[in-house]
């Protein structure tokens, strides 16, 4: 039987491991609080779940999906970067829904990238680019990021004359490091000189901590060789709904409406009505951003309190910090035992060792049991 060796060989993705790790210790019996997996545990908001009940009620028959979208959530999906970010985008030319923001950005590299060029993405950070370039056979090219430089990748460090996508996160997962649109500005420039493709991932642009909100690749004047990547899942808290889009170069976006039918991953029309109520209301958003600097203020003086260090740009809802003595592995090892899961920075590639990533994903009494735990030692 052939394989792809590629995949044969591929390492267990980081927060399988993870969960692994948590089942370890529960079936010993010990009561786990989960900040290691970035996986939103808010209520999904009652309109929202309505909204899905309602569409799933007026259609007893359930078409496929159209790969190009419901036009209403093509227009609901301008209509909120419109409002938050101050641009237009074409529903019709210029966005195309997705199911989340995962299978989009993995499913970028087989349509936008060939054996022999190169990948390039920020190290720490989101595997998922990675791992996808590593299946097409095509290079990965790890930017390593610190403290100094804001967390964000160098772009003069990026391989230009054989890169076909630069991957940027703003807010980045893990480091939550914010790119001022100055530096999008940059990168696309360069892209574009290139030959290549600038695909921002902004899954966490709704979330931030502190500071003014982030930035949007949608916010450059010239968006040729630009793709945008957004999800409900962290903004709506809508992780299991599977709803996100890709907005931006028209021409890159047609060539993802005539690849996506061949691959099926069209969110179902009932979750594109609920996604329509999502995109539509700011409301709830900022109510959600709140509970995540609530749980922030509760957990972060106990996590310094241990000896940790806030390093990390004000985005998303992650902590990254780094650890007393700087061996991230036992240290997560050592909390664990206690009840207390968080992801080692090491899982989240060169670069992450030494530090820790705290998602702010359990409930505000979960946070507040843990930084009891955390103070007693």
């Amino acid at each position: 039987m052939s394989l792809n060796p590629a995949v044969a060989q591929m390492a267990t993705y980081p927060f399988v491991r993870l969960g692994e790790a948590r089942a370890r210790v529960e079936a010993r019996g010990v009561e786990v609080i989960d900040f290691g997996v970035g996986e939103p545990r808010e209520e999904t908001p009652a309109f929202i779940r309505r909204a899905l009940c309602e569409a799933v009620e007026a259609e007893p028959v359930a078409p496929y999906p159209l790969a190009v979208g419901m036009p209403e959530l093509r227009e609901a999906i301008a209509g909120w970067v419109r409002r938050r970010f101050g641009a237009r985008v074409d529903p019709a030319t210029e966005v195309v829904p997705t199911y989340g923001s995962k299978e989009a950005i993995y499913g970028l590299t087989q349509v936008a990238a060939r054996p022999g060029e190169a990948l390039a993405v920020a190290t720490p950070g989101y595997p998922v680019p990675a791992r996808s370039a590593a299946v097409a056979g095509v290079e990965v090219a790890s930017l390593r990021t610190d403290a100094a430089g804001g967390w964000l990748p160098d772009l003069d460090a990026v391989p230009w004359e054989r890169l076909a996508i630069l991957w940027i996160a703003t807010p980045a997962n893990p480091t939550g490091a914010v790119a001022p649109l100055g530096y999008l500005e940059e990168a696309a420039a360069r892209c574009r000189d290139a030959g290549a493709i600038l695909a921002v991932d902004e899954a966490y642009v709704e979330l931030w901590l502190d500071g003014d909100p982030p930035a949007s690749a949608l916010q450059l004047a010239d968006r040729r060789n630009v793709l945008s990547f957004h999800s409900l899942s962290k903004r709506s808290s809508m992780p299991g709904y599977r709803s996100g889009f890709v907005a931006g170069d028209p021409e890159l976006v047609a060539l993802l409406k005539r690849h996506r039918p061949n691959v099926g991953t069209a969110p179902q029309r009932f979750v594109q009505h609920a996604s329509i109520a999502a995109w539509s209301d700011d409301e709830h958003v900022a109510r959600t951003r709140a509970r995540y600097a609530a749980k922030r203020d509760v957990l972060l003086p106990a996590l310094q309190a241990a000896g940790l260090q806030l390093v990390g740009g004000p985005g998303s809802f992650f902590l990254w910090l780094a650890v007393p003595g700087g061996d991230d592995e036992a240290f997560a090892t050592r909390w664990l035992e206690r009840g207390v899961l968080v992801a080692p920075g090491s899982y989240l590639g060169p670069g992450g060792e030494g530090h820790v990533r705290v998602a702010l994903v359990p409930t505000l009494e979960q946070c507040e049991r843990a930084a009891a735990l955390l103070r007693a030692g």
